[in-house]
């Protein structure tokens, strides 16, 4: 199988890479390295995969439409992975335009360059913040997700309306994946986890809104990658699929964990919840496990000690 896989160099589309490869599947990886955070971060994520014979990386962006044409006309994908997208809930509250940018006009390339050129299977990467402050819990597939709290979900939820359309115009098949607080190694450095094993090693405050109260459905980057995995592998029409693990923690409870692993005390500040943060996420799988056969694996406990490993390893020693 020939896959494209957007955003190829980031935190999930790398290690959906790795297993891709790890599988003798062909991988196309699309990246442009944005500077959101720093690019030495991506750079590494994409080491373990550039000396593979049956990987090629692209360093090009989804908003450029005559290299996505160029990219599908060439290489005659069999399936997509179009993970890549300028994430980040807070960070999306000053950059609307910028959001839209990428996230909905990149998506649209990437779904009429396949539709122009063999129409494989696609893939697009959602996000559990499209369900905002849903007073239906656990959150369903079937939820409107009409109430977005900032640009970022806003612009993922618009994606997914536009596959819909694709599907409904052009018979295309396209299977929309919402992701739920992933975590793990080669992780964001934007994201909560990384920033809070940074914050508590080296003594400084820990942000916590609400009192560490929110809830989120932590979801370990392997199960991910698995559930990505059985999607590509099965085309369905169209389709939105909660990819998480059922079973939300509080925020207070992940960093005690943190401390445990890092044998270190964290300088909690507490902080009123800005209102781009939902009180919890909560995915039900249900449907993920009767359409994917996904079943997620990794308790919390372990996954930060995998990721807490990786960090003191490949980050911290390194500076």
């Amino acid at each position: 199988m020939r896959v494209l896989v957007t955003g190829a160099a980031g935190f999930i589309g790398s290690r959906l890479s790795r297993a891709l490869l790890d599988r003798a599947e062909t991988v196309i990886g699309l990246d442009n390295f944005d500077p959101y955070y720093d690019v030495r971060h991506k750079r590494r994520n994409v080491a373990d995969l550039l000396p593979d014979p049956r990987f090629t990386l692209v360093e090009g962006d989804l908003r450029d439409r005559p290299l996505v044409e160029a990219l599908f006309a060439r290489h005659r994908f069999d399936a997509v992975a179009h993970i890549g997208a300028l994430a980040g809930v807070r960070y999306s509250t000053t950059r609307p335009h910028l959001y839209t940018e990428v996230n909905v006009m990149g998506s649209l390339n990437i779904f009429d360059a396949a539709r122009q050129h063999g129409r494989p299977h696609i893939v697009f990467a959602s996000t559990s913040s499209v369900y905002g402050n849903s007073e239906r819990i656990p959150f369903h597939e079937d939820d409107p997700a009409d109430r977005p709290l900032a640009p970022y979900p806003a612009s993922k939820r618009a994606g997914e309306l536009m596959a819909h359309s694709f599907h409904n115009l052009w018979g295309m098949s396209i299977t929309c994946v919402r992701f739920f607080s992933v975590y793990g190694p080669h992780g964001r450095p934007d994201m909560m986890p990384w920033q809070w094993t940074e914050k508590i090693l080296r003594g400084e405050p820990l942000t916590l809104y609400g009192g560490g109260r929110l809830r989120r459905d932590w979801t370990y980057i392997d199960d991910i990658v698995a559930g990505v995995i059985a999607a590509l592998e099965r085309p369905l029409g169209y389709e939105i699929i909660n990819l998480g693990v059922g079973q939300p923690i509080e925020n207070l409870r992940f960093v005690r964990r943190l401390e445990e692993l890092l044998g270190r005390r964290a300088h909690i500040v507490d902080t009123p919840t800005p209102p781009s943060e939902p009180f919890q996420t909560f995915a039900d799988v249900s449907k993920a496990r009767r359409l994917l056969g996904y079943a997620p694996t990794t308790p919390v406990e372990e996954g930060l000690a995998r990721f807490v490993a990786w960090y003191l390893d490949r980050v911290w020693s390194v500076g």
